[in-house]
């Protein structure tokens, strides 16, 4: 089959929910993918970095097809090891506390907001988000949210969301009401183009909730599994979140989301509050296992702060040679160079020449390798970036 007879079935027959590029991806190894007619990309923005340690990774895989010969689905109305132990293992990594499995980020992010509910005892319920944060597609989710792109059409929203400036403590304390039972954050805005959250400001939220009895709810859905060079960006902080969310690169390729919740709180939830049909499904928790233990033992932490710090000097070369370059921001392998210009057309060229990256917020190029990637792998992408930005130059230049 070719790419422009799948094209044709996808537009007959699935709902046009995506802005897709003409491309039909068939296989990927690492970093790299290659399309139904053989044409290989550098993929440095793999699955909107669910693949965060690249594709068909061998551990994952591996440990995928042992599994899918046991046992793939058990209902969650029985126990099984697999998931008991991923559990054991994200709280032996984070914080004291308990694990709600689900199936992505935005029904970890629903959990979320519903143990919050419990914990206000019906007379606390506000949550507090910030502008220009993504919490998922799901009803709360997008009330949650931020941007009002992904909200505009489904109005009514679900009430109980108030949202105030990213970074702005004292917006956030005029916020806070009688009503105010949590605020949730990303520690670095992946969708609202790669924006990091002071220090300064996370650790005052944190005192802040400690003393109003609030939730402190940390979205690290696309920053967690070693994405900032430590397993998960809260961290870098200095603090304990009340509640963390998990997905994307949690299973390694496969779909997953997981809530956590210090102890204090966990058992609010009872049997029959909340639940998921496919959450923790045996197949899912083998691959999770085999991602940590793969960041673990093959020591890709560190991959990740050495090669991140390499691509942003790499980044910060081509800064200095193109104009239209803003800025470059980020923290580990969760990198984005800023422009003055609209991102979208580089996007497309990078994909002709074989580099797959991501732009969002129009202007702001996000780059977002797997965190085991290779110096020469760096190299080979920022030398496709130069090419694509030397001729975005000329054109910009002849206008």
């Amino acid at each position: 089959m070719k790419t422009e007879e799948v094209i044709k079935l996808y537009e007959k027959y699935v709902l046009n929910t995506y802005t897709r590029m003409p491309i039909s991806l068939a296989r990927g190894k690492g970093s790299r993918v290659w399309d139904l007619e053989q044409r290989e990309y550098l993929d440095f923005f793999p699955g909107w970095g669910v693949s965060g340690l690249g594709h068909c990774y061998p551990k994952v895989t591996s440990s995928i097809k042992e599994q899918a010969k046991r046992l793939l689905h058990v209902s969650n109305n029985y126990y099984h090891h697999l998931q008991a132990r991923l559990a054991k293992k994200i709280i032996e990594l984070s914080f004291p506390g308990k694990v709600f499995f689900c199936n992505s980020g935005a029904e970890a992010n629903e959990a979320a907001f519903k143990l919050a509910r419990i914990y206000g005892g019906g007379k606390r319920f506000e949550i507090i988000s910030f502008e220009n944060s993504f919490h998922g597609r799901t009803l709360a989710a997008i009330s949650a949210t931020g941007q009002k792109k992904y909200q505009e059409g489904f109005a009514p929203l679900v009430p109980g969301f108030v949202c105030v400036p990213f970074n702005d403590f004292k917006a956030v304390e005029k916020a806070v009401s009688e009503k105010t039972i949590a605020i949730i954050i990303e520690l670095i805005q992946g969708e609202g183009g790669i924006r990091i959250a002071d220090f300064d400001f996370v650790k005052k939220l944190r005192k802040l909730c400690d003393e109003r009895r609030m939730l402190l709810i940390v979205d690290e859905v696309q920053t967690g599994m070693g994405r900032t060079g430590k397993i998960f960006c809260y961290q870098h902080y200095g603090i304990i979140p009340d509640i963390m969310t998990l997905a994307k690169s949690l299973g390694g390729g496969l779909p997953i989301g997981a809530m956590v919740a210090r102890e204090e709180i966990a058992d609010l939830f009872k049997p029959g509050m909340h639940a998921s049909t496919f959450g923790g499904s045996p197949v899912v928790c083998k691959a999770a296992l085999a991602v940590f233990e793969t960041i673990q033992k093959e020591n890709l932490l560190k991959n990740c702060l050495e090669m991140g710090n390499y691509l942003r000097d790499r980044l910060a070369g081509l800064k200095e040679k193109f104009s239209f370059i803003k800025e470059i921001r980020g923290m580990g392998l969760m990198l984005a160079l800023e422009l003055n210009i609209p991102g979208k057309s580089i996007v497309e060229e990078s994909a002709k020449n074989g580099l797959l990256i991501n732009c969002t917020q129009e202007r702001i190029l996000r780059i977002m390798p797997a965190i085991n990637v290779k110096k020469k792998e760096i190299d080979k992408a920022i030398r496709i970036l130069e090419n694509v930005l030397k001729n975005t130059s000329l054109a910009v230049e002849s206008k």
